[in-house]
């Protein structure tokens, strides 16, 4: 008896120890399930896009057997003009000479540019290739100044939030050499705004979600295209990614809501003051490998 009350302490640490460890390799890997759900912050990324690749469509909602595509489209014989080899290289340099004079121009001028040149460039951009042609692409041209004044509004309210709170030290030292802020004039002065909105799914003729393929792919060649466009028109722009605007936005241009805003492009000439930064491309062997 004398002998189990000497031990009774010792027993009762040992107890205590095990307690202790059991709670600690619990609480361990309670916080490591918790680090490995928690996903990674990305404040660069859209929320509002996020539904963009990755849409999934329940079963019973995609009609398997059409998807408003004939089965049986019209393939015609396909005929180019071929170009010497001397005029390929002539064509390939001047267009590279052309695209290469584009600069992200932030201070634009309110000169009026005729409609006819920006219904052209959006024809252009409706050239891109999309998956299974399903033209997954909406451009939504604002010229009312309410409207863009509007757009300033939002986009300028949740870019100072993003410069403040959201972006990271890294992003916004990154951005200073650019010398851009949330303040974004040629949202106004600007004549033509031209959103792009990706649909993330279509509606066939009888209500049911059709699928758009690669939907963020083709819309973002289809902008690359437009860039190319307003280039070659002599108009000059600065690519807008409006960062946790696009609902807003969609709102306010009254969009359905299987569209994201992807790109919000102001158009225009370039002021009489404008200035850009002095920065160089890499060169051709840094982008291109030959195998």
């Amino acid at each position: 008896m004398a002998l189990f009350s000497s031990l009774t302490p010792v027993f009762i640490a040992i107890i205590c120890v095990l307690i202790g460890v059991i709670l600690k390799k619990t609480n361990g890997e309670k916080e490591k399930g918790e680090t490995k759900s928690k996903p990674l912050s990305h404040p660069w990324v859209d929320e509002d896009l996020k539904d963009g690749t990755d849409h999934y469509l329940a079963e019973e909602e995609v009609d398997e057997e059409w998807q408003g595509l004939d089965e049986n489209v019209a393939h015609v014989p396909f005929f180019v003009e071929r170009y010497s080899e001397a005029e390929m290289i002539k064509r390939s340099q001047m267009f590279y000479e052309l695209l290469n004079k584009r600069r992200s121009v932030r201070f634009l001028s309110d000169e009026p540019v005729p409609r006819e040149v920006i219904d052209n460039v959006i024809r252009t951009a409706g050239t891109s290739p999309s998956g299974a042609h399903t033209e997954p692409w909406t451009f939504v041209v604002v010229q009312d100044p309410y409207l863009k004044h509007k757009i300033r509004e939002i986009v300028e309210e949740e870019e100072e939030m993003n410069y403040k709170k959201r972006m990271g030290d890294r992003w916004v030292n990154d951005l200073k050499r650019l010398r851009t802020n949330w303040i974004k004039e040629y949202l106004d002065t600007a004549p033509y705004l031209i959103l792009i909105f990706k649909q993330v799914y279509g509606r066939l003729p009888n209500g049911k979600k059709k699928t758009h393929y690669y939907n963020e792919i083709s819309v973002s060649i289809a902008c690359g295209i437009l860039l190319a466009a307003l280039q070659n028109a002599g108009l000059y722009t600065v690519t807008s990614t409006p960062l946790n605007c696009g609902p807003q936005l969609r709102v306010l241009l009254q969009r359905p809501a299987n569209e994201k805003l992807l790109l919000l492009l102001p158009v225009g000439y370039p002021r009489k003051d404008a200035t850009v930064p002095v920065l160089t491309r890499k060169p051709l062997e840094d982008i291109m490998v030959v195998m």
